[in-house]
């Protein structure tokens, strides 16, 4: 056998692709995003219901009514997060199918019409407020991402009839194990 038709059937045998959303889902990275997200969670809820009380009847009638807006617009987003998280918890663990999660995913909303921080007045808004925004936000982008890529099914990709592009890097690993002999 020569060694390009030893690259070849390696090539073959290594070219399988493989879902990033059941390997993520799978991993402890996911477990991390999952459990920074509900702590952002409680996070919020303590800080809305104990200093940001308190400091939301210190401010002044424009910036209260700001303030309950985007207090308002977090909690929604959070809760949004949450779903996704807890949706894809399930089908990690098998409580629900992917049938199911996908019926359930439609009802949640992870894009937001716009950052809180180009609104008039949001720098007048308690810096424990503007914090818990922002951190919603980078949340909400890496879910947002890992939504995208996790929706994209192998399944999918093959039936499609787009060609599944192999790894250059992989082929390349591949042709000098070859060329090694290993």
């Amino acid at each position: 056998m020569s060694n390009g038709s030893r690259v070849e059937a390696s090539l073959t045998a290594r070219n399988v692709t493989v879902s990033f959303g059941e390997r993520f889902q799978a991993s402890a990275q996911f477990d991390s995003v999952f459990k920074q997200g509900m702590a952002l969670v409680e996070r919020t809820a303590a800080y809305l219901e104990g200093p940001g009380r308190a400091e939301s009847k210190r401010l002044a009638a424009p910036t209260n009514v700001l303030y309950a807006s985007e207090s308002m617009r977090l909690t929604t987003r959070l809760l949004d997060m949450a779903s996704w998280l807890l949706i894809r918890r399930a089908l990690k663990e098998g409580d629900i199918s992917e049938n199911e999660a996908q019926k359930k995913r439609k009802g949640v909303t992870l894009q937001s019409p716009a950052r809180a921080s180009h609104v008039n007045g949001y720098a007048d808004l308690p810096e424990g407020l503007r914090t818990l925004i922002d951190e919603s936000y980078a949340l909400q982008d890496r879910i947002v991402q890992l939504d995208r890529a996790m929706s994209i099914k192998v399944d999918e990709v093959a039936k499609s009839g787009e060609p599944i592009r192999a790894n250059p890097v992989g082929m390349q690993i591949d042709r000098l194990r070859v060329a090694f002999g290993q």
